[in-house]
């Protein structure tokens, strides 16, 4: 199990360090994103990378705390805590929002599949409407 955990973890670790060779070396073509809050379904790690350079440029602070794990077979799930401040243009589906100088405490749910050792799907939950409230964007 700690294989698969530790494999389901690495892409969390790479974005944390902004590594995104590493996040090419555990997508590679095949493994897809699933970002259910904007409803952006991604295959390939080219695509992946730059969604993920997309937060990045919007919280380039942004950090991820693991909180719990638990896996099953050849998949995992596990709780973090998104961390960062919005100093820069976020990019939504919808167009982007101005930077806030906010800072955010998002929790977040991964569901991962791991395949040969690499990520074969990566689900992500997390409360969208609580983000766009924590930089200004939305009221509620």
């Amino acid at each position: 199990m700690s294989n698969v955990i530790e494999i389901a973890k690495a892409p969390t670790i790479a974005y944390n360090d902004k590594n995104w060779d590493r996040v090419t070396d555990l997508f590679g073509a095949a493994g897809t994103y699933d970002e259910k809050p904007t409803q952006r379904r991604l295959q390939g790690a080219e695509p992946i990378i730059d969604v993920w350079k997309g937060w990045a440029t919007a919280f380039p602070d942004s950090k991820a705390t693991f909180v719990r794990e638990f896996a099953s077979g050849d998949t995992a799930i596990i709780e973090v805590v998104w961390k960062g401040t919005h100093t820069g243009p976020l990019l939504m589906p919808s167009g982007a929002i101005p930077p806030s100088n906010k800072s955010i405490e998002l929790p977040a749910c991964h569901v991962i599949e791991v395949q040969d050792g690499k990520v074969k799907n990566f689900t992500q939950y997390f409360d969208l409407l609580t983000l766009l409230t924590q930089i200004g964007a939305a009221k509620i």
